[in-house]
């Protein structure tokens, strides 16, 4: 695993420096959708990051965000997220990540996310912790609801923002508040540096969460998904958290869909 993990960040630092090139340049935008944003700088990311890959492990399966990779037979298969917060970097605000992920037979064994922009790099592999700049990182220890801050998303492509209002709600009354800064893999590093106490967002693509999910759990955390059940990589929700607050949480969001039955 160290040399998947130490050839993963040295792509991920050349794909982050180019995009912190970019950023200070004028933006070219186009749409996925009526709501979802797509730049020159994920394109340009990414055909640098599967460039690589192919190079260094050209049996290994690849897939990207922008649908530059292509499976194959291996075992192996890396989740490519080229520019994870695209809408923050297209409005000229920083807080934006390269993240790549190394699944062997779907589980996730190594991780790094890059945030080129506050030079933090977060890397993980399966059984040997989490760390931010070579530093060990470990989840909080806050062990109440009312110590916690928290952190969730509003994906564009997701129907059931309305549900998620909710959830916002309901947590801003309980905790000291929650962030919703646009990039999904920062805000799982950020629970496990300890930073966040708890992450959730109903509907995230694999790649947006494969490395961070790891970094979380190998930080002491725990990941599952909203009802508590088992966490799975190619299914919509992630809810992580320091694992002290954990069953505290799940009892919020299943206390908001029981309500939302009664009405």
């Amino acid at each position: 695993m160290e040399n998947y993990l130490n050839t993963a960040v040295d792509i991920a630092r050349e794909a982050g420096a180019l995009l912190a090139q970019l950023f200070k340049r004028p933006k070219e935008i186009s749409y996925k959708s009526r709501s979802d944003l797509v730049t020159d700088a994920d394109r340009r990311s990414e055909a640098l990051i599967v460039e690589r890959l192919r190079s260094h492990f050209p049996k290994h399966g690849i897939v990207a965000e922008e649908g530059g990779g292509g499976q194959t037979e291996s075992d192996y298969c890396w989740y490519v997220d080229p520019l994870d917060g695209t809408t923050n970097f297209a409005h000229g605000f920083p807080v934006f990540c390269v993240t790549l992920a190394l699944a062997y037979r779907g589980e996730v064994v190594a991780g790094v996310v890059y945030d080129s922009i506050h030079e933090e790099l977060f890397t993980a592999e399966r059984g040997a912790g989490a760390y931010l700049n070579n530093q060990r990182i470990r989840v909080s220890k806050a062990a109440t609801l009312a110590e916690c801050l928290v952190a969730t998303g509003f994906p564009p492509f997701a129907d059931n923002h309305d549900l998620n209002i909710e959830y916002y709600y309901r947590f801003t009354q309980l905790c000291h508040g929650v962030r919703r800064a646009g990039s999904a893999a920062l805000d799982l590093c950020s629970v496990a540096a300890g930073r966040f106490d708890g992450f959730w967002e109903l509907k995230l693509n694999p790649w947006d969460k494969a490395a961070g999910t790891l970094l979380v759990t190998e930080a002491g955390g725990r990941v599952s998904n909203l009802d508590g059940g088992p966490f799975e990589l190619l299914a919509d929700p992630v809810f992580v958290s320091n694992g002290l607050v954990h069953d505290a949480m799940l009892a919020v969001f299943a206390d908001v869909l029981k309500n939302r039955v009664k009405r």
